[in-house]
């Protein structure tokens, strides 16, 4: 059996770990997420970009364990509201606001705009080994919907219609999102 290199995964989403192993794959990568080492401490994300902020976290999570990190920071970026939530997007509603909350604000915000209400996923990934850095953007084109529908996923997908589909993320598969 081939050895498996090991990276930490900088998250504490286990949305977010679940589709970086999909993606991925652990036959050539054992993945380490951060909560299951001890006192592993919450890295502000001080950058005012998804990269800068991926960038922070892979680095600082190498700096603290010595294992090579793979960073994300993602969000959403909503036309009508000029990017926003963006950056903010796990916490557009507050510190520690739950994704009902979040969705629920944007939700608030876009209706004082006309549909349709164009959007996308912004997703960063930052990996450093304590000698490089390694970075890769993409994104999911679509609209948000004014009503929540489906129960796959997490944040929000469940008013996040992708461009090309007639559901929700929250209504697809999760094998279908790979191919937005």
């Amino acid at each position: 059996m081939a050895i498996r290199k090991k990276i930490l995964l900088a998250t504490k989403n286990r949305g977010k770990l679940i589709e970086i192993r999909a993606i991925l794959g652990t036959d050539h990568f054992e993945f380490i997420p951060v909560d299951t080492i001890r006192m592993f401490p919450e890295i502000p994300e001080t950058g005012t970009t998804f990269e800068e902020n991926a960038i922070i976290k892979a680095k600082e999570s190498f700096k603290l364990t010595g294992i090579p990190a793979l960073a994300d920071d993602s969000g959403l970026w909503v036309d009508c509201l000029d990017g926003k939530p963006g950056v903010y997007s796990a916490r557009y509603a507050g510190e520690n606001a739950t994704d009902d909350e979040n969705t629920d604000k944007v939700l608030e915000e876009i209706k004082a705009f006309n549909p349709p209400y164009t959007a996308k996923y912004v997703c960063v990934l930052a990996y450093y080994d304590g000698k490089e850095t390694i970075t890769t953007e993409g994104e999911c084109n679509g609209e948000l919907l004014l009503e929540k529908k489906g129960f796959n996923g997490f944040g929000y997908d469940p008013v996040f219609k992708p461009t090309g589909y007639d559901e929700t993320m929250a209504e697809l598969d999760p094998g279908d999102e790979e191919q937005t």
